[in-house]
């Protein structure tokens, strides 16, 4: 793409666990688009996943390995990997986004002598000097760089390292295709046929994630159940994701469900593919995470789809969603707090939510765009390559 840093003869390495769902595997795809539109070879170590063929797709190399084990042994092969990896295919620079295949990168990163760059995904939890330790990798980049403004201040004050070390650069929404105007009406349709909505003129609220504990699907459901019968009646709440082998919380989830009285308003679906639809499927999109979000893909691509979002008052969601102009920020854990934030959004009506529907496409697009996040990083990359020369 013309406007994008010039990546011709330039080879680089994305190190992922897998190719799954999720933050981390879509920014993977989005930078791979990037660095092949510019010019340049996109290669990724890690185990692979349900995303391969759209990997593959977007002109992505696959070296496959158990990327996504903590078991220092296999780091340590890995490291032995990935060193190959380099010296054969004349890498340039390699970017580390997740912490155990972090430290194969880093260690054979340095040993042949090429750049080194992280992406600090998450607040990783680090309560012992141990997993301190076992985070610091994320810190250990050449440029590491922040998915959010919190994300980079949380990256100063934990590991003590120079502001000119970071840059921020947030994750971008796809606006091509997370547009209200491309989504036809029978994909829409199929999501609503799917949850079994097909002609149910309820209000529906959706969230969508990965079905843990801290994504706060068992406090929305109590929320919806504080609220009043009368309330309820004129809504359904759609919980969609991948347990990905969580299936205790799955039966912890029905069983509240079931306990409140919710097993004709409250529906626990499977993962989706076309988010795109689904957020046009639905009226009110949440996302009310018990822990901070690092940035919060599911509040831009739902404002991104004129939705209105109620997100948790801390972490990234602070920065994608405007208080009362694109949705509602919350107390984060506080059923009290989310129930009433969902009954003053339903009390304002279909006209103003689709109001700050719009407010919120606009935020997205001047703040979160795909474009953005892919202009950023290959220039992190044309910063860091042109320096070595």
């Amino acid at each position: 793409m013309d406007d994008f840093p010039d990546m011709k003869g330039r080879v680089i390495l994305q190190v992922a666990p897998e190719l799954s769902a999720g933050g981390v595997e879509r920014t993977v795809l989005e930078v791979t688009e990037a660095i092949v539109a510019a010019g340049g070879r996109a290669l990724l170590a890690s185990r692979g996943g349900r995303l391969e063929p759209e990997f593959a797709r977007l002109g992505g190399e696959l070296f496959r390995m158990d990327a996504k084990s903590r078991n220092p042994l296999t780091i340590k092969i890995n490291e032995g990997k990935i060193r190959q990896a380099i010296r054969e295919e004349k890498v340039d620079l390699v970017h580390a986004r997740s912490r155990a295949p972090a430290w194969s990168a880093y260690a054979a990163a340095r040993a042949e002598g090429v750049p080194f760059v992280t992406t600090y995904h998450g607040a990783y939890s680090g309560n012992s000097g141990l997993k301190r330790t076992y985070n610091s990798v994320m810190a250990k980049g050449d440029l590491v760089i922040a998915n959010s403004n919190w994300i980079a201040a949380h990256i100063q004050k934990v590991h003590e390292i120079p502001a000119e070390q970071i840059v921020t650069i947030p994750r971008g929404v796809d606006l091509a295709e997370f547009d209200p105007a491309v989504v036809a009406p029978a994909r829409v349709n199929a999501i609503r046929e799917s949850w079994g909505l097909a002609g149910d003129k309820r209000l529906t609220l959706f969230l969508p994630g990965r079905l843990t504990a801290w994504k706060g699907q068992g406090l929305a459901i109590d929320a919806f159940a504080a609220l009043a019968p009368d309330e309820r009646a004129a809504l359904v709440l759609v919980l969609a994701g991948d347990p990905q082998g969580r299936d205790h919380y799955v039966e912890e989830l029905q069983t509240k469900i079931e306990t409140s009285g919710l097993v004709n308003s409250v529906i626990i679906a499977p993962h989706i593919s076309d988010m795109a639809a689904a957020y046009l499927a639905s009226g009110i999109v949440l996302a009310p995470s018990t822990r901070p979000e690092a940035f919060g893909r599911v509040a831009a691509e739902a404002a991104a789809m004129e939705r209105p979002v109620i997100v948790s008052d801390h972490g990234g969601g602070r920065e994608t969603v405007l208080e009362a102009e694109t949705g509602a920020r919350v107390a984060p854990g506080d059923v009290r707090a989310l129930a009433g934030a969902l009954r003053a959004m339903i009390a304002l009506g279909p006209t103003v939510r689709a109001s700050m529907g719009k407010a919120g496409r606009a935020h997205v697009q001047r703040h979160f765009s795909k474009r953005g996040l892919q202009t950023a990083t290959l220039t992190v990359y044309k910063r860091l390559l042109e320096k070595g020369n």
